[in-house]
């Protein structure tokens, strides 16, 4: 019954779009009380939707704002105002709007989707895509709150999604609307219990960064004169995250019933988990803490969290720090980093996270990770310091996981098919007929490369041609199936590990490509080592000394040669990187000489730079 219906809602929008002519007058009636029909049907169930999400607002507000409405003293009724209307009914009128908005745009994008899926051509789907991504960015333009954050998450999928739609989206990293001073003067009144002017002695107007959710003004603190930064939640968030998650789950589903080739119920099912965690700047001030105390026991780190002042649901004082976005080449040759130790730096940060810290920051796109000269007293090897924000959406990954998830990624490391098949299994559950696929989406590369040795054949356009291909060949569907499968956690690890290779990217390194799996590497194996180090205790315990020496000496014996062979492989490409780097600027700061090896080398960075701006990038850019 539902099927027929939506098809035939679906054949009606596919009617309209072809605008057939009609031969008669009956034929013409009959037309257009199906149209009818279909519209009442449509917009009924909409506005069901919309006004059943009057119940995210809590009853005693409700009762209250009924109360405080004077309408002895309110102007002539006007329909065409909202505000002549009681505010429960002003909440229905506009969550249908805003509902009918994704779910008409879901029905057409349905539509043009069944229409492409007939034609062989490739540059017909092309265009679909494209039609598609543009109508959908409209109408989350429009409605703004949740849906520019699912946009977000929408440009950072290209490891599943075609390249029109991330480069469509990448514009909302850059579209937020700002919420008004004045609104955010209420809500840290209302939230706090304290006067705004007792607590801030000023605030900057303009906001630092705006995001989906929230916004950062830079502030001074009354008490002691200290400047901080403070994040702002957009105070209309709260009236309408319900229906709006009610509404993204409505349309995931329309999606699953539709095209059971491609299930998406699995990101509003995340975004059920994730976007109450977001909204809570208490859990972000906590998540923020805890990986400012693991970090500030690792010597030699360059990570730093900026100190959490205090915090509530809807808003967040923190330390101000002056820097630059991690992806600001000009800044970083203004300061003289090195952009290829930056991106070291980096990848030691996150695969500490991944492996060995309390939980794993999800959302590293390069407006939440900046860079700045290290201060005196810094503990950072380097005259750098990365500077990690906005530490709402974090996850724990299990031991198990770890450990597994370590395995693997040794096994793809070295092009051991046998090992990628096994730990592809025990990370994921996922067979042998699909594991070449779990993992190409964890690499980001064509599996063939993988097969080849991913640390030492670089992507290039032919390998991304490759990929392309194959995602209009039937790897789409296969991808989408895959991932409604995975365990939840992984999604949000594969994301990871596609912001942050895109952040190595965007630095443009001149090392080779075997660095940064040298670093993931002896993550790996330091997590291995522990885990055979835990088993012979395990054996200490058990009364097994024997065993327990066996089991300690087998895990040294490959431990130890390995962690040195690697050691010194990263030693030896960062002492060449850095006599590169060193011969390319005198001791003034001054430019050399430009050799041809470094005209090649900057040829090809102007070249990526190009290729990176067509693209559009896949981060955000929201502080």
């Amino acid at each position: 019954m539902f099927r027929s219906g939506i098809g035939a809602r679906l054949s009606f929008g596919h009617t309209l779009h072809r605008a057939r002519p009609f031969s008669s007058r009956a034929q013409s009636h009959s037309w257009r009380r199906t149209r009818r029909r279909g519209g009442v049907v449509l917009f009924a169930a909409i506005g069901v939707l919309g006004i059943a999400s009057s119940s995210t607002l809590p009853t005693q507000d409700l009762e209250s704002r009924v109360k405080q409405l004077d309408l002895s003293s309110s102007p002539a009724f006007d329909p065409l105002r909202l505000d002549s209307y009681t505010e429960p009914f002003r909440h229905s009128l506009i969550a249908t709007s805003r509902s009918s908005r994704v779910v008409v745009c879901a029905l057409l994008c349905f539509n043009d989707y069944r229409t492409a899926m007939q034609s062989e051509d490739p540059l017909v789907m092309s265009d679909c895509h494209l039609k598609c991504a543009k109508r959908t960015l409209a109408v989350l333009e429009k409605n703004g709150g949740i849906y520019i954050k699912l946009g977000q998450h929408v440009s950072a999928m290209s490891y599943l999604l075609p390249t029109e739609w991330t480069t469509t989206m990448t514009v909302l990293q850059d579209k937020c609307p700002s919420s008004s001073v004045a609104e955010l003067r209420e809500m840290f009144e209302a939230d706090s219990g304290l006067r705004f002017d007792d607590v801030f002695s000023e605030m900057d107007p303009e906001p630092l960064g705006v995001a989906s959710l929230a916004q950062v003004h830079r502030a001074r603190l009354r008490e002691d004169g200290r400047e901080v930064a403070v994040k702002f939640q957009h105070p209309s968030l709260r009236e309408f995250v319900k229906v709006d998650l009610d509404t993204t789950r409505f349309t995931f589903s329309l999606i699953k019933r539709i095209f059971p080739d491609f299930s998406l119920t699995w990101l509003s099912d995340e975004m059920d988990i994730s976007l109450p965690q977001e909204l809570n700047f208490a859990v972000e001030a906590r998540n923020a803490r805890d990986t400012a105390a693991h970090f500030s026991d690792l010597r030699g780190s360059s990570l730093v969290v900026p100190e959490m002042i205090a915090a509530d649901t809807r808003y967040l004082v923190m330390e101000y720090i002056r820097g630059a976005r991690i992806d600001d080449l000009d800044y970083l040759a203004k300061h003289n980093m090195d952009r290829n130790e930056v991106s070291a730096e980096l990848a030691r940060a996150f695969n500490e996270m991944i492996f060995r810290a309390p939980a794993l920051h999800c959302d590293p796109h390069a407006g939440n990770v900046f860079v700045r000269p290290a201060p005196r007293g810094s503990r950072s090897r380097h005259n750098f310091e990365i500077v990690l924000l906005d530490h709402g959406l974090y996850r724990e990954i299990p031991l198990d996981l770890r450990r597994s998830y370590a395995k693997l990624w040794l096994a793809i490391i070295r092009s051991d098919d046998e090992g990628m098949r096994k730990w592809s299994y025990e990370v994921a559950g996922v067979g042998d007929d699909r594991y070449p696929l779990f993992a190409s989406a964890i690499t980001g590369r064509d599996f063939t490369a993988l097969q080849r040795g991913v640390s030492s054949v670089p992507r290039g356009d032919d390998e991304l041609k490759r990929i392309n291909t194959a995602v209009g060949q039937g790897l789409l569907q296969q991808l989408v199936h895959l991932l409604a499968d995975i365990p939840r956690i992984l999604l949000l690890l594969l994301k990871t590990n596609d912001l942050t290779r895109h952040l190595d990217e965007s630095l443009h390194t001149t090392s080779a490509p075997q660095r940064p799996f040298i670093i993931l590497a002896q993550f790996c194996t330091r997590v291995v080592w522990d885990e055979e180090r835990s088993l012979a205790r395990q054996a200490l315990r058990q009364n097994s000394p024997l065993r327990a020496l066996a089991l300690w000496l087998s895990g040294a014996t490959r431990y130890y040669p390995m962690a040195m062979y690697l050691y010194f492989g990263e030693w030896w490409a960062s002492s060449a990187l850095r006599r590169t780097y060193l011969a390319a600027t005198n001791s003034q700061g001054e430019q050399l000489p430009v050799s041809p090896l470094q005209q090649a080398q900057a040829d090809a960075d102007a070249k990526a730079q190009s290729s990176r701006k067509v693209a559009g990038a896949t981060v955000a850019a929201a502080a």
